[in-house]
């Protein structure tokens, strides 16, 4: 079974433990608004992930990398939908060149979102055009990378007076961290507690 294979049949299992939950909103946990993202793996021999680099002058999560998506509206059918929507906008992903898995474990933000990552293949080499006020770069990183517990690490910083932790994925000078390092923290648990349900 190939790697996005077994990452596909994890989603049909129970949440394993061990997942990061995420932060404490600042607002509190009832001002939390629901999210969604888009983790777009390439259908390739080595697959990757579709990553962009979020614009400096953006309200929240300035300057990082992150999935394509964001807030879900109150016209979105559904959370998938929103994550779809939300590609389409900021990368030119089409929806219906998505080839859709399921969702995996949501994740709470310091900013006060729940963020769902929505799964699903796409074609390499699509010809996307990033959103140019939202988007600074969009990139392909390999899904074995990012998954591998070897390049995840474990950093703290201090904010608002105590240290916070959170995860790190370096990759060809692109430093993945914060959120959405986090949920590639979670993929790969899941992906492990599948294995050992398999076996």
């Amino acid at each position: 079974m190939t790697l996005p294979d077994q990452l596909r049949a994890s989603l049909d299992l129970p949440p394993p433990s061990g997942l990061l939950a995420g932060d404490v909103a600042e607002g509190g946990p009832e001002q939390l608004r629901e999210a969604a993202v888009l983790v777009a793996i390439t259908r390739r021999a080595e697959p990757g992930v579709l990553l962009t680099v979020r614009r400096e002058h953006l309200r929240t999560h300035a300057g990082q990398v992150a999935f394509p998506g964001g807030r879900i509206d109150a016209d979105d059918p559904s959370t998938t939908a929103a994550a779809l929507r939300e590609a389409e906008e900021e990368i030119g992903l089409p929806p219906q060149l998505v080839e859709l898995w399921g969702t995996a474990d949501p994740y709470r933000t310091i900013t006060g979102y729940r963020v769902t990552p929505v799964l699903g293949s796409v074609p390499p080499d699509l010809p996307l055009t990033p959103h140019e006020s939202e988007v600074a770069d969009l990139f392909e990183a390999p899904l074995a990378f990012l998954l591998d517990p070897v390049n995840q690490r474990a950093v703290e910083v201090e904010y608002r007076g105590r240290m916070r932790p959170y995860y790190q994925i370096d990759w060809q000078g692109r430093r993945v961290w914060g959120v959405t390092a986090a949920m590639l923290v979670n993929l790969t648990r899941r992906l492990h507690a599948s294995e050992a349900a398999w076996t």
